[in-house]
C-alpha cells in the first residue's frame, strides 16, 4: 500500500506544492514550526533515507538544495535547516525549516496553525522563487 506521502506526490491527496521535477516533490508540512516550513520527498518510496542509492541521494540533496534556496528568498532567514526526522511515515523526508535561532527548528514547540490561504500564499512565494 502505498504511503500518505507516495499518494500527495501522485497528486492524489491534495498539497501545497512548493516545486518537483521527475524524481522529487516538495510540499508544505501541514504542521509547520515556521513559516516556509517543507517536506521535500522522493517520488519512488523508500522508507529509510540512506536506502536510497547513491546516485539518488545525491540528485535528492541537490534538488532540496534548490528548494532551500527558494524558501530562503521567500522567507529571509541566517539559513534554511535541513532535519531527517520521523518515523511516522514510512517514506523518506527532508524537512527544510527557515531559521533565526535553533529554537526555530525545535520539533517539541508548538506547531503554527494556518488558514489554507495562508498556505497558499506561503507555497506560491516559495514556487515563484524556484529555480
Amino acid at each position: 500500500m502505498a504511503s500518505i506521502f507516495s499518494k500527495i506526490a501522485a497528486g492524489e491527496i491534495p498539497s501545497y506544492k512548493c516545486a518537483e521535477d521527475e524524481k522529487f516533490y516538495a510540499f508544505l508540512d501541514i504542521n509547520p514550526l515556521v513559516e516556509g516550513h517543507t517536506l521535500v520527498i522522493p517520488r519512488r518510496e523508500v522508507d529509510y533515507f540512506f536506502d536510497l542509492s547513491d546516485e539518488e541521494l545525491a540528485e535528492y540533496q541537490v534538488f532540496a538544495k534548490r528548494v532551500a534556496a527558494a524558501v530562503k528568498k521567500a522567507f529571509p532567514c541566517k539559513k534554511v535547516a535541513q532535519v531527517v526526522l520521523g518515523l511516522e511515515v514510512p517514506h523518506a523526508h527532508i524537512h527544510l525549516i527557515p531559521m533565526n535561532r535553533e529554537a526555530d527548528v525545535d520539533f517539541r514547540k508548538e506547531k503554527l496553525s494556518l488558514t489554507p490561504e495562508q498556505f497558499s500564499a506561503i507555497a506560491e512565494k516559495i514556487r515563484n522563487n524556484f529555480e
